[in-house]
């Protein structure tokens, strides 16, 4: 009950590595989600997050209008703004492992793969709030 697999979220929505940064934007917007495992090929190959896509977007000083952001957003590939190295870790890793990662590394989520390097899953602080808001309930701690 205390490995990451148990609190994961399994099946994570995914964008392809050559889909527009707008196609990312709307994709989030939609889902409600803040990070997207990068896919190629059938492959994880990095990770997008809104905080990423907004550092590259230009920003509201900008001499462009919107118009002209909204075309550059659309022709900039996802390839050119993810992070092809994202902390990962396998399902089997404990949670406090997978906690001291976040605060060590000052992250928000972490992409779960398998020992071969496939997707599985993605660990988000809400899922970790969510496991330690459980074993609080479980010890009694909690009310």
């Amino acid at each position: 009950m205390s490995r990451v697999e148990t609190w994961m979220t399994r099946n994570p929505i995914t964008i392809e590595a050559d889909a527009s940064m707008i196609e990312a934007i709307h994709l989030m917007r939609e889902k409600g989600i803040r990070r997207l495992p990068v896919m190629e090929k059938g492959r994880f190959v990095g990770l997008v997050t809104d905080r990423m896509m907004k550092d590259y977007a230009p920003g509201k000083a900008t001499s462009l209008d919107t118009w002209e952001v909204h075309y550059l957003l659309s022709k900039t590939p996802v390839r050119e703004v993810m992070n092809p190295h994202p902390h990962t870790v396998t399902p089997d890793v404990e949670l406090g492992v997978a906690a001291q990662l976040f605060l060590d590394h000052k992250l928000y989520g972490l992409c779960v793969v398998d020992h071969e390097g496939n997707l599985v899953g993605i660990m988000s602080v809400g899922d970790m709030l969510r496991a330690m808001v459980e074993f609080c309930r479980a010890s009694g701690t909690c009310k």
